[in-house]
């Protein structure tokens, strides 16, 4: 079966010639032209990853992440007509799990779909990427646990809802508790990439993060903050 993915882009020509491209690499693709149907195609249609513009007519690209979020589990890979910092922070603040600046060569864009593709659960696996290899997939700290093999977190008895790339990051964070690991260190096996010193994707992601394991933002002990190295998650404060 095909990986489906739904583009959400009102540049006519950009869209066709951008799934064209991904159908001979052998994506299905549909389009979506107006961002205030997107929305709802995101949540009926459950693609397996949504390219999606941030310049719609309807609603926006920030408006239509927001909205699925807290329902569609899949991957959202944001375009950004502008490199500029703040679209890109507010569009993982919003959920999205990664950015791409437009305009965007195509091969890039296949590669960046392919490495979070990668990174996503296969729909009914539930065996975790190191349960074949005996790595662990069990993590608990006090009242906290992750599970790499059923991708889920719990906070006492409550489920942590979590996107794809925010349990990517918080289950590596996790499995090297009480060690500092820089943005470069994070990125490098998130992305693939190293860090540039410009590049806030981490931070961003590490913000929402703590929101929703109820960590105190401007005093946090659980995602520690090691100014001028990196992050560590403690071992301890999770009762």
């Amino acid at each position: 079966m095909k990986t489906r993915i739904l583009l959400v882009e009102d540049d006519e020509r950009l869209a066709n010639l951008t799934a064209e491209y991904l159908r001979k690499n052998e994506f299905e693709v549909a389009i979506e032209a107006r961002g205030d149907v997107a929305e709802n195609r995101i949540i009926s249609e459950d693609p397996d990853l949504v390219i999606l513009d941030l310049m719609l007519p309807g609603k926006d690209g920030f408006e239509i992440c927001r909205g699925v979020r807290e329902k569609y589990k899949g991957v959202i890979l944001m375009l950004t007509a502008r490199d500029e910092d703040l679209d890109q922070i507010l569009g993982l603040e919003l959920g999205a799990d990664d950015y791409i600046a437009k305009p965007v060569q195509p091969r890039l864009l296949l590669a960046r779909i392919k490495a979070l593709l990668r990174r996503a659960p296969t729909v009914g696996d539930t065996t975790g990427a190191g349960a074949e290899h005996g790595e662990t997939t069990e993590l608990s700290f006090g009242n906290f646990s992750i599970s790499q093999a059923t991708r889920s977190t719990h906070l006492g008895n409550q489920t942590v809802d979590l996107t794809t790339a925010e349990f990517d990051l918080l289950w590596l964070l996790a499995s090297h508790a009480g060690n500092i690991l820089s943005r470069d260190d994070l990125l490098q096996q998130l992305r693939g990439i190293g860090f540039d010193g410009l590049d806030r994707s981490i931070d961003a992601r590490i913000s929402r993060l703590r929101r929703k394991l109820g960590d105190d933002p401007e005093n946090p002990t659980r995602i520690k903050t090691v100014r001028g190295k990196g992050y560590l998650f403690s071992k301890h404060d999770w009762q």
